[in-house]
């Protein structure tokens, strides 16, 4: 899940103003990419980072103006070796950050909270942001949720046949941009639904597993023939806790498609191989299984007497994770989520 777009979508629930800062544009080598959002509470709470250190406190102090004069801004920082200095940070460069200050009561609330729902529907959308300027400083923002070439919600300054140009050729993004049109400005943030992770086993690496892969924005579904492991208060993160009679049917129910991310980790071998033939038959984007290689040959032998090619075995990520020498549950556990992020984003940009 987008955790900036749950938070903006909760502090509107509860009726609070917030400032939505967004690195638009970057030159040279700066903290954070474009795109990159945080939000800043009426309290000067900060909610994800754009940066940390001097930088980042200084997009806060300006978000207690924008909270006083209700106005949104578009600011330049010159990360030049001078600023570099000042802040103890290594990179240096421009970058402009968009300020944004939004209110429960504006037309813009109820584009943020369906920019938050909309993470929950299968289809993708674009959540759209344009600017328009008046003397160098932002005159208007109008918001947008555009699915296909349609607004779902909010209101849309461009003309139609430019708002089906800008669709057919962002559509595809995997994460924000910025483009000009019509004499405006606008953010371009990709809606994209939520892969989600399927951890087959509910032990002592199942569990660290599951919290860090909510923590980079998967959604977890957690199964386990034992429900003294596969329960909530283990698996507090998960969305779905499944106990099930036995590993045979454990895909069943489950409409497991090129979002879904399978992680294998299950107390035996003879489950591994249960769980394991019948993720093959699915269209599953990673399939990873704990275990030695040796252990990953025999099950894969016989996975291939039960008529399972070479390319079927392929697909199988095994030993799981990625080599950083992980000892630990909570090690291997870093080591396999780093995989699925790998595997996510290569995957996005295919």
């Amino acid at each position: 899940m987008n955790p900036i777009a749950e938070m903006a979508g909760q502090l509107l629930d509860d009726h609070q103003e917030f400032v939505l800062a967004t690195i638009v544009s970057r030159h040279g080598s700066t903290p954070r990419t474009a795109g990159t959002r945080m939000i800043v509470s009426r309290k000067g709470q900060g909610l994800g980072t754009i940066g940390g250190g001097l930088l980042e406190a200084r997009v806060m102090k300006r978000a207690g103006e924008v909270f006083a004069t209700r106005r949104s801004e578009l600011i330049p920082f010159d990360l030049s070796h001078t600023e570099v200095a000042a802040m103890d940070m290594i990179c240096g460069g421009q970058l402009e950050v968009l300020l944004e200050f939004i209110s429960p009561s504006s037309p813009a609330a109820v584009v943020f909270k369906c920019w938050r729902d909309a993470l929950s529907t299968a289809n993708p959308c674009l959540f759209l942001a344009v600017l328009k300027f008046s003397g160098g400083q932002v005159d208007r923002i109008d918001h947008c949720v555009v699915r296909a070439d349609q607004v779902v919600c909010g209101d849309c300054p461009l003309k139609p046949s430019a708002l089906q140009e800008l669709v057919r050729a962002h559509s595809g993004a995997a994460c924000m941009r910025t483009v000009s049109l019509e004499e405006a400005m606008i953010v371009i943030d990709p809606v994209l639904r939520a892969d989600t992770v399927y951890l087959f086993g509910a032990g002592h690496v199942a569990q660290p597993t599951s919290r860090l892969a909510a923590f980079v924005g998967f959604r977890v579904r957690v199964v386990d023939d034992r429900a003294e492991f596969a329960n909530a208060e283990r698996f507090t993160e998960a969305e779905q806790i499944r106990v099930v009679t036995d590993f045979d049917t454990a895909l069943k129910g489950f409409a497991i498609d090129r979002s879904a991310f399978i992680v294998i980790v299950t107390r035996g071998h003879l489950h591994d191989k249960t769980v394991l033939a019948q993720a093959l038959r699915t269209e599953a984007a990673y399939i990873g299984m704990i275990g030695s290689r040796r252990k990953r040959d025999h099950i894969f032998n016989a996975l291939l007497k039960q008529g399972f090619n070479e390319a079927d075995l392929k697909r199988v990520r095994s030993p799981i994770g990625l080599d950083i020498g992980a000892e630990t549950p909570e090690e291997i556990a870093v080591s396999i989520v780093a995989e699925l992020v790998h595997a996510r984003s290569q995957g996005r940009r295919a």
